[in-house]
């Protein structure tokens, strides 16, 4: 077993210089904490080299070089990167996941290029991948690949973590290609995300556009359950923690404090973007100079921005912005023996920037929008033996983390203001308490532990697939019940309605029975072997006008009514509805568009089934919630069925008539299909050696599982066909 990681950069790059290749390491974050995982597995990467190679030659050499890492390139011309990576990735999804709707831009060619860059990484994939290899696609340049693969080899083990934040449902439905993006990362048998928040967004948009019903954090999709976790990355604290003690760091450490001379060092570290709040951070520092006269000349901020996507017209006009930003601020506040701020427009040494860590009184985190975040875990876990604060924005998916920073709102200078002012003046006991409060957290979830949580839910998700696959209804085990059904002389086929042999409408009055379903129940019920029996939680007056022209069994609202010999029979004392659980289904009717109330002899149900999810939830709840005290003092059960909630007399279930059922005859054959939690009853009311089908979501009291509904009545047909007969 192998891990594959696909990202869209490897961890190293190539450059031509004097018409030879060199290589060297990738900046970002993704690709710097993922190199660093140590894990027991052999891992492969497969990325873009970082550079656009027009030969073949060339290629075939970067190519070599890399496969001694284990690295394998996927090559780009230069349109694809401008298209895809400067284009859809850059200008259209970084955007719109960081809350920055005015910089999204939409174009065709750019969506044409980022399906075309996919097809061209999965490509690749599939010459290297084998079927028990784990593959781990990481972050939003790929979010169409997993279904990609998954099309092509349906048993890998596919799992994407998305590294920047989710958008809400508001905005992630602004993307016209928001359908073919969530199904591309359903493709995944797992999806991971930093926070609980960005896990919460992305299962909303994609109940909202794909109608999916998620249940907690998984969802059946396909053929197989799909999960969504959150797993916050961490870092190589050892590596940062232990980094003081290299010569090389001290060396750098001393020559920072001997250069600062005494002056207390506020530290900001961000690659060039506009999601990081520079400007913000650069107004709130001028402005606690201004109105801080005491400490000007006694503390300097040192402002390292990697350069990043200057070459894409925002943030070429960023880059413009902070220059004069710092600019007019080193102008108005400089003195001779002192700048207020160092401004660093470049990369740094491993060893450079750990000193400036271990160096800084204060460092200022203040992103706008962040997935994570890493330069907040790393300058605290930097600080070995010396004190020092963090001030980090909320934002930020580390302030979930790091609870003994300085939490700020980094949409308010005056926020950031007097953060700054409170860092300086801490009591250094209080200092050092909180940073090791936080490196005990660190030390812990580290970027190995992240990246084993990911791998070993994965591993998980997919022996549940595996048993799922057991369950399925195939052609082999389709024809085990065949050869039952063949053989049997006498038989019970109990079957459920909505939700097996029709479909969910919105409106339930419009799943009434079409010709299709009247004449293979018909068909059904002439073999004098079979006795065919509906058991719904329909009302016996639908059932008997649907129905009663039929030569079958019906069970209506759970076996709360049933026929006998043409004439309806009531299975329970029903008192009046008591008016204060009608009057609390009429409120939340009411409160809930789009929702339906449904009074029956013998039940009250809820329908919810085109209600907004987020609101599905929470009035469900309520309901629940006001109708336990009524119900427990009326004797009266709560049902949470597929998206209703129904209220009924405990006397009769499904299970309950199915055992009615069995002492009028001795059967050879007995088999139940149903989709429901209310099915349950049913299935486990059945005798040994019965057969027991669950349409969709697995579970434990059926013997099978067929995919989807629309699967049954083609089951069903070829079951009671003639054996030898075609299928059709």
């Amino acid at each position: 077993m192998r891990l594959v990681i696909i990202s869209n950069r490897l961890p190293v790059k190539a450059q031509r210089n004097n018409n030879k290749y060199t290589f060297s390491k990738s900046e970002g974050g993704v690709a710097t904490g993922l190199n660093s995982l140590d894990i027991p597995m052999e891992m492969i990467w497969i990325g873009w080299p970082g550079v656009d190679v027009k030969y073949e030659e060339d290629k075939q050499y970067i190519s070599k070089e890399l496969k001694e890492h284990n690295y394998y390139p996927v090559f780009l011309t230069k349109k694809q990167i401008r298209e895809f990576y400067e284009g859809y990735c850059n200008s259209k999804l970084w955007p719109l996941c960081h809350y920055f709707y005015v910089y999204v831009k939409h174009d065709n060619d750019h969506w044409s290029a980022y399906q075309e860059v996919n097809a061209l990484f999965c490509n690749k994939v599939l010459e290297i991948i084998k079927d028990d290899d784990i593959v781990w696609v990481q972050d939003y340049h790929l979010m169409l690949l997993p279904k990609m693969i998954k099309d092509k080899m349906a048993g890998v083990n596919i799992g994407y973590f998305h590294h920047i934040p989710f958008p809400s449902y508001e905005l992630f439905r602004v993307l016209p290609e928001r359908e073919e993006i969530l199904k591309g990362l359903l493709g995944c048998d797992l999806i991971g995300f930093h926070t609980h928040e960005y896990m919460r967004h992305f299962i909303s948009a994609s109940e909202r556009v794909l109608d999916l019903n998620y249940n907690l954090d998984e969802v059946w999709y396909d053929d197989r359950v799909v999960h969504v976790d959150t797993f916050p990355m961490g870092i190589n604290y050892k590596k940062f923690n232990d980094a003081f003690l290299e010569s090389e760091v001290k060396k750098n450490v001393s020559q920072l404090k001997s250069s600062y001379n005494g002056k207390k060092l506020i530290l900001s570290v961000d690659r060039l973007d506009y999601s990081k709040g520079i400007l913000n951070r650069l107004k709130a520092f001028s402005d606690f100079l201004k109105n801080n006269p005491q400490y000007q000349g006694k503390v300097t901020l040192s402002m390292v921005i990697v350069p990043s996507r200057d070459n894409v017209e925002s943030y070429a006009t960023l880059k413009t912005k902070i220059d004069e930003a710092i600019g007019a601020i080193n102008g108005q506040f400089s003195k001779i023996d002192w700048i207020p701020i160092s401004y660093f427009y470049q990369s740094f040494s491993f060893e450079e920037l750990v000193a400036m860590y271990y160096t800084a009184d204060v460092a200022l985190v203040t992103p706008l929008r962040d997935g994570m975040n890493l330069v907040a875990k790393e300058y605290v876990a930097a600080k070995r033996d010396t004190p020092g604060v963090l001030v980090l924005s909320e934002m930020a998916g580390a302030s979930i983390e790091l609870m003994d920073a300085i939490i700020i709102n980094p949409n308010e200078s005056r926020e950031i203001e007097n953060a700054i002012l409170k860092a300086l003046e801490m009591p250094v006991e209080e200092q050092v308490n909180g940073i090791k409060r936080m490196q005990a957290t660190l030390s812990k979830q580290t970027v190995n532990k992240w990246a084993d949580d990911f791998i070993q839910e994965l591993k998980e998700i997919k022996i549940k697939n595996n048993e799922l696959s057991k369950k399925l209804v195939d052609s082999e085990r389709e024809s085990i019940i065949k050869k039952r059904y063949d053989k049997a002389n006498n038989r019970l086929i109990l079957l459920d309605y909505d939700g097996t042999l029709v479909g969910f409408k919105p409106r339930p009055e419009d799943a009434s029975p079409d010709e299709g379903l009247i004449n293979l129940l018909s068909d059904l019920s002439a073999d004098k072997k079979n006795d065919v029996v509906i058991i719904s939680g329909r009302d016996h007056k639908t059932m008997e006008t649907w129905f009663g022209n039929l030569n079958i069994g019906l069970a209506a609202e759970h076996g709360a009514f049933y026929r006998d010999n043409g004439t309806w029979k009531e299975n329970v004392h029903k008192d009046v509805w008591n008016d204060d659980i009608l009057a609390i289904f009429q409120k939340v009717t009411d409160k809930t568009p789009r929702s339906a109330m449904e009074t029956k002899e013998t039940a009250i149900v809820w329908h919810y089934r085109k209600v907004d999810p987020w609101l599905a939830s929470i009035r469900s709840q309520q309901l629940i919630n006001a109708l336990i005290a009524p119900c427990t003092r009326n004797n009266l059960h709560i049902v949470k069925g597929n998206k209703i909630i129904e209220v009924k007399y405990p006397d009769c279930t499904k299970g309950s008539e199915v055992q009615r059922l069995l002492k009028i005859r001795q059967y050879d054959f007995i088999m139940a299909i149903g989709d429901d939690t209310t099915d349950e009853d049913m299935f486990n009311a059945l005798p040994e050696n019965s057969i027991s089908i669950k349409i969709g979501n697995l579970s434990d009291a059926a013997d099978y599982n067929l995919l989807k509904q629309s699967d049954t009545r083609p089951f069903i047909r070829r079951l009671s066909m003639a054996s030898g007969t075609l299928s059709v």
